[in-house]
């Protein structure tokens, strides 16, 4: 049984910071990319940043600046930083891992989701 447990969201006024958490656990063998995505009500899910083993990433232009990605590989943890918080950036935000489990099989999983609410 493999999972993704996220943590960190909550209600922020505008301009505020928020530190997401997501740690990955069970029979992993590795982890490829990590990251997150979000979903804002009536809107489909939208990469935010992706991070790979190597520490290479990939952000959208609406958080460049203001959100940082990093990861832990040896506790297969990926966090998120987010400063200077819109309202937009109100959503759902789950995360995302590619990942080989110990039977070799890979895998794509997704968190639960975490609630990220931006407002006054």
């Amino acid at each position: 049984q493999v999972q993704l447990v996220e943590s960190g969201g909550g209600l922020v006024q505008p301009g505020g910071s928020l530190r997401l958490s997501c740690a990955a656990s069970g029979s992993i063998f590795s982890i490829y990319t990590m990251g997150w995505y979000r979903q804002a009500p009536g809107k489909q899910r939208e990469l935010v940043v992706v991070i790979t083993s190597g520490g290479s990433t990939n952000y959208a232009d609406s958080v460049k600046g203001r959100f940082t990605i990093s990861r832990d590989n040896a506790k297969n943890t990926v966090y998120l930083q987010m400063n200077s918080l819109k309202p937009e950036d109100t959503a759902v935000y789950y995360c995302y891992a590619d990942l080989v489990v110990l039977t070799k099989a890979r895998l794509g999983l997704w968190g639960q989701g975490t609630q990220v609410t931006v407002s006054s």
